[in-house]
C-alpha cells in the first residue's frame, strides 16, 4: 500500500495533489536558500507567536511551507510521498487538499494559543500527521473489512506519536492537533454514508 512503484511521471499524474505539495515545498526551500531573498521569504514567513500576536496572521499558513533545514525538508517531503499518494486516491484531490491545509492550519493555530510568546516554529509536520490522523478515521471504519489497513498504518502512527514526545525541537502540539484534526475530517469524509454518495456520482 504504501510501497511506491511508479516512475516520476506516472506519480505526477495519478497524485498531483501530491505532487504539487512537494514541488512547492522544495521550491520555497531553495528560494530560501538563496541570499537576501531567502532572508525575507524565511523571516516573513517563520511562524512566530508574538508576531501572530501583533497581527501577523498569515503566519498561521505560511510555516506549512517552510522548513528549518535539508534534513527536516527531506523528512516531512518523503513521508508526504509515502502516505500522501494513498490518501489522494481514497479521499479525492480536493479533499485530501483539504485534510492537509486544515491539519496544518490547526496545528499551527494551536501552536499559537497554547505555546508561550515567544515560541517558534515552521515545518508540513501538523498537515502531515493530519494524513495519519485521517488514516486513523479509515481505519476506524473499515476495521472488520480491510485488517491489512490496521496493521499497516496504526504502527506508523504509533511510532511517529511515540517519536514525537521523545525527540528534542519538535512541535509536539502541531503533530498532536494535526493528526487530532485529520482524525475527525476523515471521521467526516470516510463516513460509509458518504462513501457510498461518491460511489454513486461516479457512477453516473
Amino acid at each position: 500500500m504504501f510501497v511506491r512503484r511508479e516512475n516520476f511521471s506516472q506519480y505526477i499524474k495519478y497524485y498531483p495533489v501530491v505532487s504539487l505539495l512537494i514541488a512547492l515545498n522544495i521550491l520555497i526551500h531553495i528560494m530560501s536558500l538563496i541570499p537576501i531573498i531567502g532572508d525575507n521569504v524565511f523571516g516573513l514567513g517563520f511562524g512566530a507567536n508574538y508576531l501572530i500576536a501583533d497581527g501577523e496572521y498569515w503566519r498561521l499558513v505560511t510555516p506549512i511551507f517552510l522548513h528549518a533545514g535539508l534534513l527536516h525538508l527531506l523528512f516531512n517531503m518523503f513521508s508526504l510521498y509515502l502516505f500522501g499518494p494513498e490518501l489522494e486516491k481514497i479521499a479525492g484531490k480536493m479533499r485530501f487538499f483539504t485534510i492537509y491545509f486544515i491539519a496544518g492550519l490547526m496545528g499551527n493555530v494551536l501552536t499559537y494559543l497554547i505555546q508561550p510568546p515567544s515560541y517558534v516554529s515552521v515545518g508540513a509536520s501538523g498537515a502531515i500527521f493530519g494524513i495519519f490522523g485521517a488514516f486513523a478515521a479509515l481505519v476506524y471504519y473499515t476495521r472488520n473489512t480491510m485488517p491489512q489497513l490496521k496493521q499497516t498504518i496504526m504502527p506508523i502512527i504509533v511510532i511517529s506519536l511515540v517519536m514525537t514526545f521523545l525527540q528534542s525541537n519538535i512541535n509536539v502540539t502541531a503533530h498532536v492537533a494535526g493528526m487530532v484534526t485529520g482524525f475527525i475530517i476523515g471521521l467526516i469524509d470516510f463516513h460509509p454514508s458518504r462513501i457510498l454518495n461518491w460511489r454513486l456520482k461516479e457512477k453516473r
